[in-house]
């Protein structure tokens, strides 16, 4: 019977523990934990609803994780694992259909999986996350959000989390089909002129302040720093097409709710990495202001 009730909330736990942690593989990790949990220390009162107690459990691991991550010197530039969000993805990655209408949520499912949200989570301690998470994007209650502290308290966390989100929301892009089509075409354009070895197009297409960050964990080379500046990123770009040889498998896939490219078969000198993702932010103007590059082969494991 708890596996059976544990399985309906398996997508709701994943979802969040994606969103609190930002990786795919620590999510699947800690669902799994919880799980484990719930079979062989479940709790007390097994007339009440469960979920309120996976929930907690979940989040607490989430917790402990970030502040594990944040005490460890990570390799590089630190960004998302991608996940898939084809129609085709495996259902447990796709943000999960509220059971009701949520019109007190300040962010939408699909937003909060975006690149942008998770990178601004960032700026958050664990508990602030958690309770941003659980208040404005699932739409919890202060009572069903304040886990193991006092309503109180959830109420500073979450004023706290809000004012560290200002510049996220100052400069917030709701995803929507015009928008993927736009960025579709940026990405299109950024092919051809690669395959063509347009750096007159490139130059078109990159704003002048453009920055390009790369994550390769410490598993395979990449840039350590961001990139800043048309003329550097144009430079980093030329520099690795001469030291990769072959046509890689260019792919189109939805990643994260927005269009990107996956690469695959990559015979490169340079990183040594044979697959990646390229994740772009346009302007409104549709010329591409970031580019973000994955590297790591632990953070595309979500990515088949």
């Amino acid at each position: 019977m708890i596996a059976d009730v544990f399985e309906n909330d398996r997508k709701l736990l994943w979802a969040l523990c994606y969103r609190m942690t930002g990786n795919a593989a620590d999510a699947d990790d800690i669902v799994q934990e919880t799980f484990t949990k719930v079979l062989s220390n479940p709790p007390r009162r097994m007339n009440q609803p469960l979920r309120p107690w996976l929930i907690r459990v979940a989040i607490n691991a989430c917790r402990d994780l970030l502040r594990s991550r944040r005490r460890r010197n990570y390799t590089g530039q630190w960004l998302p694992s991608p996940i898939a969000t084809d129609e085709d993805a495996p259902a447990s990655y796709e943000p999960p259909a509220p059971e009701t209408d949520s019109p007190a949520a300040r962010y939408e499912m699909l937003e909060s999986i975006s690149f942008a949200f998770l990178l601004a989570l960032e700026a958050l301690t664990p508990t602030q996350r958690a309770v941003l998470l659980l208040r404005d994007v699932f739409d919890y209650s202060i009572e069903e959000t304040a886990l193991d502290m006092s309503e109180s308290n959830v109420k500073v966390s979450l004023h706290r989390a809000r004012r560290r989100m200002r510049d996220y929301d100052k400069n917030r892009v709701l995803l929507n089909t015009k928008r993927s089509e736009a960025t579709r075409r940026a990405l299109e354009q950024f092919l051809l002129y690669l395959n063509t070895r347009d750096a007159a197009g490139l130059e078109r297409l990159l704003t002048e302040d453009v920055v390009s960050i790369s994550d390769g964990g410490g598993e395979v080379a990449a840039g350590l720093l961001p990139i800043r500046g048309r003329d550097k990123v144009i430079r980093l770009i030329r520099a690795l097409l001469e030291k990769t040889s072959g046509a890689p498998i260019v792919s189109f896939r939805s990643l994260n709710g927005e269009p990107a490219i996956l690469f695959e078969g990559i015979n490169s000198r340079a990183t040594r990495a044979t697959r990646y993702t390229l994740h772009v932010e346009i302007d409104d103007t549709g010329r591409i202001r970031k580019l973000f590059t994955v590297l790591a082969p632990s953070k595309l494991v979500a990515i088949k």
